[in-house]
């Protein structure tokens, strides 16, 4: 098989990457780390899509087999997990493998990759190993998760885990150790270049789906009790959520809504042009009462590729990703008083942001470049082909 765009030989061939909700924007890690890809060529594979697909990218959706009205298909296929529409999707394709995103993906993708005899690689992100089972057991979509995942961890050829913070958990949710391993996603380092310092403003920024595990509230309550001489900082938060409106109000409530800008979803590139221009970067996620935390927290890499220093709670795998007095300030989940504090120190002190962000920019470098951790996910790819 050879790539359509370059002409080079593709020695692994097609992988499907089997994502439920295609190009969501909260996620754009998953064709990040596909499209950078050499030596295999990714088919996005899912039920509906949720944006457009990379330029070039070829992907397929139930949506497809009814597009005047595909939700009857796509409720038959969550109930039953058949296979038989995503085989009549792929038609004559010959798929290598099929990598799922999120332990649920896994679990639907299991009878496609036994019908196919593909291996199955599944990545654990983070609410798919934290969760608990009767929050996935209440949801429709996810309640097939627990009732399968035994059977997953028994054939599932491979298991990635998205820090070693996910891979604790899944390994305490009973898979084997053997075939379960850290994986690093990684950030486009020759896409997010260090910026100047002179770009800097005074802004603080919040990047994340506005929902209660991200722990928006709490940055809001840190925020509007900042030192006076930070009443020029802007608080900007890009994202959007069920918590849009409650956090809306109670920005209102304390005071600040002139000073919070509230800009919804943006594209990717916009995104990181605000990285660009912030101070400091906080994400202030919080353990929930379903048991759900935070994976890692792809926006804080995203961040330290910039150059940009970040402030983190103590949570889930986000101290693999903020190196608490070096890359950032890591503060205890829901303590906005702490929070308010080291807001302070570091709006207060320009040199330690930068030596800080440098810092930061240097630990992505060594552990979180995309074309280097892709380069090793496509060599697990050939160890799972070659085992099979």
């Amino acid at each position: 098989m050879r790539d359509e765009n370059t002409g080079e030989r593709l020695q692994g061939g097609e992988v499907a990457i089997f994502r439920h909700n295609l190009f969501r924007a909260s996620e754009t890690f998953i064709t990040q780390q596909a499209q950078h890809l050499r030596r295999h060529r990714p088919l996005y594979l899912g039920r509906l899509r949720f944006g457009d697909p990379p330029a070039g990218a070829a992907s397929l959706a139930l949506q497809d087999l009814s597009p005047a009205w595909p939700q009857p298909l796509v409720a038959w296929q969550m109930l039953t997990r058949d296979p038989r529409p995503y085989q009549r999707l792929l038609g004559q394709s010959r798929l290598s493998l099929i990598h799922a995103h999120f332990g649920i993906e896994g679990v639907y993708a299991l009878p496609l990759a036994r019908r196919l005899n593909v291996p199955l690689v599944t990545t654990f992100h983070g609410f798919d190993a934290t969760l608990s089972t009767a929050a996935l057991l209440s949801s429709p979509a996810w309640a097939h998760y627990p009732l399968f995942r035994r059977r997953l961890a028994r054939q599932g050829d491979l298991f990635l885990c998205a820090s070693s913070f996910i891979r604790d958990r899944v390994l305490a949710l009973g898979f084997p150790q053997a075939r379960t391993r850290i994986h690093y996603i990684g950030v486009d380092l020759q896409a997010i270049t260090p910026r100047d310092p002179a770009e800097e403003t005074p802004t603080v920024l919040h990047v994340a789906r506005l929902v209660a595990v991200k722990g928006t509230e709490y940055l809001l309550r840190a925020f509007a009790v900042l030192d006076r001489r930070h009443a020029d900082v802007k608080l900007v938060i890009i994202g959007d959520g069920p918590l849009h409106r409650s956090l809306r109000a109670l920005a209102q409530s304390l005071g600040v809504q002139q000073r919070v800008q509230f800009l919804g979803a943006l594209p990717h590139a916009q995104v990181l042009a605000w990285m660009r221009r912030a101070a400091v970067l906080v994400l202030p996620s919080v353990r929930t009462a379903t048991g759900r935390v935070e994976g890692l927290g792809m926006v804080l890499l995203e961040a330290a590729a910039a150059g940009m220093p970040a402030i983190g709670t103590r949570v889930g795998g986000i101290p693999e990703g903020v190196i608490d007095g070096r890359t950032g300030l890591l503060v205890p989940e829901r303590d906005a008083n702490a929070l308010t504090a080291r807001l302070n120190d570091l709006l207060d002190d320009p040199p330690t942001r930068l030596r800080m962000g440098a810092e930061a920019r240097a630990l992505v470098e060594r552990q979180f470049d995309i074309r280097r951790q892709t380069a090793t996910l496509e060599n697990l790819y050939d160890a799972v082909r070659q085992n099979g």
